[in-house]
Formats: C-alpha cells, sequence, structure tokens
C-alpha cells in the first residue's frame, strides 16, 4: 500500500515539473485541475488502506499476546500438575519443587520476551506506517498550498485582463 501512495505522490510531482511555466511568474505553473485532483482523490482513497493495515497489526499483536499468555499459563498449569504428582518423600518433592519452580521461571520469562518481541514488532508497524502517512499528508498539504496560489494567480490575471484600467474608466467620464 506504501507503495501506492508512494507511486501517487511520485505522479503529482511529475505534474507539477512537467507543468508549462506561467508568463512573467517565476515559481508558478499551469496543471491541469482534474488531473491533479484525480490524483488527490486517489491519495485519499489509499488512507483508509493503511489505517486498516495499522488496526489489523495491532490485532495481530494482541492475538500474539494472548497466545503467549495461553501458553504461559498452559506451562504454568503442567508444571503444577507434574509437581502435585510427584511423590510425596521429602528428596523427591523438593527436587520436583525445584522443577517446577524452574520450568514456571523459563515459562514466565518466555512470556515475557514473546510480549517484548510482540510490542517491539508492533510498535516498529505502526512508526513505519505513520512515517509514510505522515509524509503523504505533507506532501498533500504542500500541494494544495502551491495549487492555490497557482490558482489565485491565474484568477488575478483574469480579473486583470477583463477589469478596464481604473485611470482609463475615471477619463471617459
Amino acid at each position: 500500500m506504501a507503495n501506492e501512495v508512494d507511486r501517487l505522490i511520485d505522479m503529482l510531482y511529475e505534474k507539477i515539473e512537467e507543468a508549462r511555466p506561467v508568463a512573467l511568474q517565476t515559481g508558478m505553473c499551469k496543471v491541469d485541475r482534474d488531473e491533479v485532483l484525480d490524483l488527490l482523490d486517489e491519495l485519499k482513497a489509499q488512507f483508509p488502506v493503511e489505517f486498516k493495515r495499522s488496526q489489523e497489526l495491532l490485532a495481530a499483536r494482541d492475538k500474539f499476546k494472548d497466545e503467549a499468555k495461553r501458553e504461559a499459563d498452559r506451562i504454568v498449569r503442567q508444571a503444577e500438575q507434574t509437581a502435585r504428582k510427584m511423590v510425596s518423600e521429602s528428596e523427591v518433592v523438593y527436587k520436583a519443587q525445584e522443577q517446577a519452580h524452574q520450568i514456571i521461571a523459563r515459562a514466565e520469562e518466555r512470556a515475557r520476551q514473546l510480549f517484548q518481541m510482540a510490542n517491539e514488532y508492533a510498535e516498529d508497524s505502526l512508526a513505519r506506517t505513520e512515517e509514510i502517512i505522515q509524509k503523504a499528508a505533507n506532501e498533500v498539504k504542500e500541494n494544495r498550498a502551491r495549487f492555490r496560489t497557482v490558482s489565485a494567480a491565474r484568477i488575478q490575471e483574469k480579473r486583470e485582463k477583463i477589469a478596464p484600467p481604473q485611470d482609463a474608466a475615471k477619463t471617459d467620464a
């Protein structure tokens, strides 16, 4: 999806770069308004896709965390069951308790690692998605500002061509 956003932004740049310059107006150019608006509409349509991807990543992270928690709980229950089933002789009981604590400690450590990995993955993915969306939004704002400037200049030029000069109107009266 980011590739589609980048493609649309590149197309906007091309339209602006290939646009004919406005006579006696440095930094101004003529662009096909409908084409630029169509590209902006396509770009705008891509944003919900990016947001959906972010939501999917969050859901995947939550699912991953839930599965890790269930696995840890299963391992803990299994360790507790194993410990209860051990023979009650002191040495055997001591070893079983020690082994159960080790299993529980390993399970808790593994659950912590899985949780940390899931959070890091989700955070990284969301940060990249946020950067892409922010970049696209900034570029759209810049292009809109440029478009407004060019459009205002064109309107002013049209007004100047249509309206009679002020001095000429006064001398006729």
